[in-house]
């Protein structure tokens, strides 16, 4: 199973509204694995069905290990619970129950009633780990969200001028590409577009396919149609998210170039973001990466809406005149400050890698 949540993390960035799942097929004479299988981009084919067709006929009587159940229902694809009985498997270990109602059980259900064995609840937290951002989609309308952030050791992420490239190194910077590959979707909003006219894509060798969804808020339409992000639309899915009831000159103007508008709700004049990630949800994104500056980064944060954090940290100080990770989140109480815990801590060259989840 542990073999099978590596394939299905190959997926993570490149398969939504899919799970991304991994297959592993397993004669049970002698171990030998037949057959492997992860999510395909955009979600198909799935896991199992890739697995099968590697096993070929070597797929009678194997055990399959699937990170989560197969799914019952037909969509674009036959179900797959449908084409593992067909092969003439004779166990199946899940991870996970499937939370798509179309699914929860169907699919274990089906595979009992055709006289497979099937084992449940192997290495269950894990592979809800890699697909929190589905569960969470699928469960709570929204995705999972993700704040990155590069700062000095004191919090800073650019001097009052607003200096910021580069506070860390080669090695921090590409790891963070790499975490871009592996989110379906990337949020700033308009003032880092103005600050530093950013890509916001994968650029790690052979991976620029695996360029997220660029979504930047901007409930003013302030926008320039010359920056990178506007003028590389047509390539690059790009959304602009801004408030409704906006100039429709300018909204048609963005339109024209290949981008998105999508018009959302406001609170205190700003964007409403728990409505922003819940139409991001909508539109099937499950994983969010936001890279926003200290006022988006607020916004989220006062709203309950960041689940992990990624955070790069320079060995270098900055002082109060630097401009914060975070802007005001309205905390009085030491009591009443979100709270994490460390999920790790790796070594990037000079810099380090700290990762949070909320503490339970």
């Amino acid at each position: 199973m542990a073999a099978a949540l590596a394939l299905a993390s190959r997926g993570l960035g490149a398969v939504y509204p899919n799970p991304a799942v991994g297959c592993i097929l397993v004669r049970p004479d002698d171990s030998r694995i037949v057959g492997r299988g992860w999510t395909q981009p955009s979600g198909r084919p799935h896991a199992e069905t890739e697995a099968l067709k590697r096993a070929g006929a070597l797929a009678k009587g194997a055990t399959a290990y699937v990170t989560l159940e197969p799914c019952a229902h037909q969509g674009e694809t036959p179900p797959c619970t449908d084409a593992l009985i067909a092969a003439g498997i004779s166990r199946a270990v899940v991870a996970i129950e499937d939370p798509d109602p179309r699914v929860s059980g169907r699919g274990i259900a089906r595979m009992r009633e055709a006289g497979i064995e099937v084992a449940t609840g192997v290495a269950a937290a894990e592979a809800k780990g890699v697909n929190a951002g589905f569960f969470m989609r699928v469960t709570q309308n929204r995705p999972l969200v993700t704040w990155k952030v590069a700062s000095t050791l004191d919090g800073r992420t650019a001097t009052h001028r607003g200096d910021s490239q580069w506070i860390t190194g080669e090695t921090a910077r590409s790891i963070a590409h790499g975490l871009r590959a592996s989110y379906d979707a990337v949020l700033v909003g308009v003032g880092t577009v103005l600050a530093d006219d950013p890509g916001l894509t994968c650029r790690l060798p052979g991976l620029a396919a695996r360029s997220p969804v660029r979504v930047v808020l901007d409930g003013r339409l302030h926008l320039p149609l010359t920056s990178q992000v506007v003028m590389t639309a047509r390539v690059i899915p790009t959304w602009l998210m801004t408030l409704r009831g906006v100039d429709a000159l300018r909204r048609d103007a963005y339109i024209a170039c290949g981008v998105q508008v999508i018009e959302v709700g406001e609170v205190d004049g700003n964007i409403d973001v728990a409505e922003a990630v819940r139409d991001l949800a909508e539109r099937g994104i499950t994983r969010l990466l936001v890279e926003g500056g200290s006022r988006v980064v607020g916004a989220f944060l006062r709203a309950g809406l960041v689940d992990r954090i990624a955070w790069f940290r320079a060995p270098r100080l900055m002082g109060g005149d630097g401009i914060p990770a975070a802007a005001a989140i309205g905390v009085d109480l030491l009591f009443d400050t979100p709270t994490f815990m460390r999920t790790g801590v790796l070594e990037a060259g000079a810099d380090l890698l700290e990762t949070y989840a909320p503490k339970p």
